[in-house]
């Protein structure tokens, strides 16, 4: 199959009309003709991941996250995007991104999905029509009331996390929770007004987790990667159904960071 018509099933998922003004999603580099029989699935294009897509006969490097971004105006080998994108390119390995159209139409209901989330609404609104609205982020009631503490294990079981931080009193009573994948820390106003008792997401700074303790809401932060991981899976588990010839691998990616 044909890189154009893997493009057009990937976008049939994710239409980029979805993803949100400033962002980068689509194809990074390639040849739209090149017969594609490998994906190497990741969330970032590390220098790791692009080594491992060389040396593994990778067709096509499917991220989440875009290589180039934001735009850039020159790329050489002293640039760390550049030297990523030439050794892709000279292997003949093609890149293509799936970031906030993907962060509407996927990473939000499967992660409320993994939560058992009901009577869920978007959380941020950032695409509506006539027909519907759509956005980044679920809220919904979980399946029963529990502490802020049982809701941070529940957290670490369903997204196979280690560890999570956690803000607010352990154990305050839960029974709404607002999810948003990758880095929520502006989405604490958008919790409180659906009603939330907890925000689940990542990159949580000081500040914004005690000021949303005065609030009254309760932060869990899973890591940006320790949520927006569930792309591998999704994204494995669609290609295999609408693309059955492919070869689907995920990469060996992990947290960037160690706990000492």
């Amino acid at each position: 199959m044909q890189l154009e018509e893997v493009i057009r099933r990937l976008e049939a998922l994710s239409p980029p009309s979805f993803a949100e003004s400033w962002d980068n999603s689509g194809l990074m580099c390639g040849r739209k003709k090149k017969e594609i029989e490998k994906i190497l699935l990741s969330v970032d294009a590390t220098d790791e991941v692009v080594e491992e897509a060389v040396l593994s006969d990778t067709d096509l490097l499917l991220t989440h996250h875009p290589l180039i971004f934001p735009h850039v105006s020159s790329l050489t080998e002293d640039d760390i995007v550049g030297r990523r994108l030439f050794k892709l390119i000279q292997a003949d390995v093609c890149c293509y991104a799936m970031h906030t159209n993907f962060d509407v139409i996927g990473m939000a209901d499967e992660a409320a999905d993994r939560l058992e989330l009901n009577d869920r609404t978007v959380l941020d609104v950032t695409y509506e029509d006539t027909l519907s609205k759509e956005g980044v982020g679920r809220a919904g009631r979980l399946p029963q009331e529990m502490s802020l503490r049982e809701c941070a294990e529940l957290v670490k079981e369903v997204f196979l996390i280690d560890s999570v931080r956690v803000y607010g009193d352990p154990d305050m009573r839960i029974r709404i929770a607002a999810i948003s994948p990758g880095s929520g820390k502006k989405r604490s106003g958008y919790a409180l007004k659906a009603g939330a008792d907890v925000l689940i997401t990542g990159d949580i700074d000081h500040h914004e987790g005690i000021d949303s303790v005065a609030r009254g809401l309760g932060i869990i932060d899973a890591g940006h990667y320790g949520i927006e991981k569930i792309f591998l899976s999704y994204m494995k588990q669609f290609i295999l159904k609408n693309m059955p010839e492919m070869t689907v691998v995920c990469a060996s990616q992990k947290e960037p960071f160690i706990v000492v």
